[in-house]
């Protein structure tokens, strides 16, 4: 018996999946809302089980497994991973073995860093899975095989994030701790390797000094995935802004404050739902 065949027209319509090890990625559904105001979203972050940057590489291909089943039942055209760690750990691994269009959000910022570079001296800053997988080292220097590339895992950045510490003398010195080896490089960009770094961007920018360009990768995702929309003819029809539902695995006590601080609105539609 076989199925009948979906014409890429009628697939508009669907959602676009997203998750992340938490509420970071919020900041990739941010941009997504503000470039692609009509798509709406599906949003999965695995909360009950934040950081993924400290497990092993088999854990998190697992969880990014689970994510991505449970994103599927809702039909979704297109999958965004707004998180690093499960890129460098799960990418390859989902494009081989589901049939979706997927984003990641190591490329698109490795891309960006190269054309910035003027010193072609590149600084990382991700968890220590990121930083221990060379993702981003391997993404930059296969554009560029002469850029030096120095990887910095700053483990307790999350944390910070998590709890809405974005400035203040705490945070300029847990972020001063881990960037003064950055520093002593020389280095004049630095990609922010992981979804949550971007609310921290002032206070990294006033460690690192102005001299220094930030890249974060919400943009640059959301542009190539404009542009997959674009060769696939998957974009929304523009009709009305689009619907943003959020599933996370738990819901702690500050859950609202710290989600709509990454998201930059009001979260209308937010359920439990934890995997086993």
């Amino acid at each position: 018996m076989t199925s009948k065949r979906v014409s890429r027209h009628s697939k508009g319509h669907r959602p676009i999946g997203v998750f992340d090890s938490g509420l970071g990625g919020l900041t990739v559904v941010r941009e997504i809302r503000r470039r692609l105001p009509h798509e709406t979203i599906v949003y999965y972050g695995d909360v009950a089980r934040l950081p993924y940057g400290t497990k092993s590489p088999e854990q998190i291909l697992r969880f990014s497994i689970q994510n991505t089943l449970f994103l599927l039942k809702h039909k979704v055209k297109a999958l965004v991973i707004a998180c690093n760690s499960s890129t460098s750990a799960a990418a390859n691994f989902l494009r081989r073995h589901f049939n979706v269009p997927i984003v990641d959000v190591v490329q698109p910022a490795a891309e960006v860093a190269c054309r910035s570079t003027r010193s072609g001296r590149i600084g990382v800053i991700a968890t220590s899975a990121t930083i221990g997988s060379r993702v981003y080292e391997k993404a930059l220097k296969k554009r560029n095989p002469k850029v030096k590339v120095f990887g910095e895992a700053c483990p307790l950045f999350v944390p910070l994030v998590e709890e809405g510490w974005l400035e203040g003398k705490i945070t300029h010195d847990v972020l001063d701790a881990y960037l003064r080896k950055l520093k002593k490089k020389k280095i004049d960009v630095l990609i922010l390797g992981c979804t949550h770094y971007p609310l921290l961007k002032k206070s990294i920018q006033k460690v690192m000094g102005s001299r220094v360009r930030l890249v974060d990768s919400m943009a640059p995702t959301v542009q190539q995935l404009a542009q997959l929309f674009d060769r696939r003819d998957l974009h929304a029809a523009k009709k009305q802004k689009g619907l943003l539902k959020i599933y996370v695995s738990d819901k702690p006590g500050n859950f609202v404050k710290v989600g709509e601080s990454f998201l930059g609105e009001k979260m209308n539609f937010v359920e439990v739902v934890r995997q086993k």
